[in-house]
């Protein structure tokens, strides 16, 4: 439904309430001497249903539409996040991680510190430094940022990528 449709139906509910609820007060406090001619009364009575009958009408198709987006939405969200586990399990096995430094790498990602991972894991801190090390060793980072990123500029690809100012490849 355009945007002129849509003013225009609010337009319609909107003149047809104001003059209903005008009528009404004008009765209520009796300002008005004779009624309004019957013809009138119909023709606002008729006007305040049409536009009753489209505000529902819009009001549906709004929510369906607002429906059909939020279910496209989850859909892409679900296939973003498989395919950010894909993603990860890939990376894993190309850096030849072992179990633990998987779940290690994991938690890292997820932003777990230290002793919540050796909690988890039932191991000591001492024990999750070392495989950290050896997960940013294998995957030639510096540290949990740059594992973390290494991921998302895997997710955003070149195309999000800005130019390069001096114009080689790279």
């Amino acid at each position: 439904m355009s945007r002129a449709a849509i003013l225009a139906i609010l337009g319609v509910q909107g003149f047809c309430a104001l003059v209903v609820v005008a009528d009404l007060v004008i009765h209520i406090l009796g300002l008005r001497t004779t009624p309004i001619p019957w013809h009138w009364r119909e023709m606002l009575e008729v006007g305040a249903v049409i536009g009753l009958v489209l505000g529902t009408a819009m009001g549906f198709v709004a929510l369906r539409r607002s429906e059909v987006r939020r279910t496209r939405l989850e859909d892409q969200l679900q296939a973003a996040s498989g395919e950010f586990g894909k993603l990860l399990d890939r990376r894993f096995e190309e850096w030849a991680l072992t179990p633990a430094e998987r779940d290690v790498a994991l938690f890292s990602v997820k932003g777990l510190t230290l002793s919540e991972m050796a909690a988890l894991r039932g191991t000591s801190e001492g024990t999750i430094k070392a495989q950290t090390a050896a997960v940013y060793r294998k995957a030639g980072v510096g540290g949990r940022a740059q594992l973390v990123s290494h991921f998302v500029e895997d997710l955003m690809g070149e195309a999000l990528m800005p130019p390069d100012p001096s114009g080689s490849p790279d």
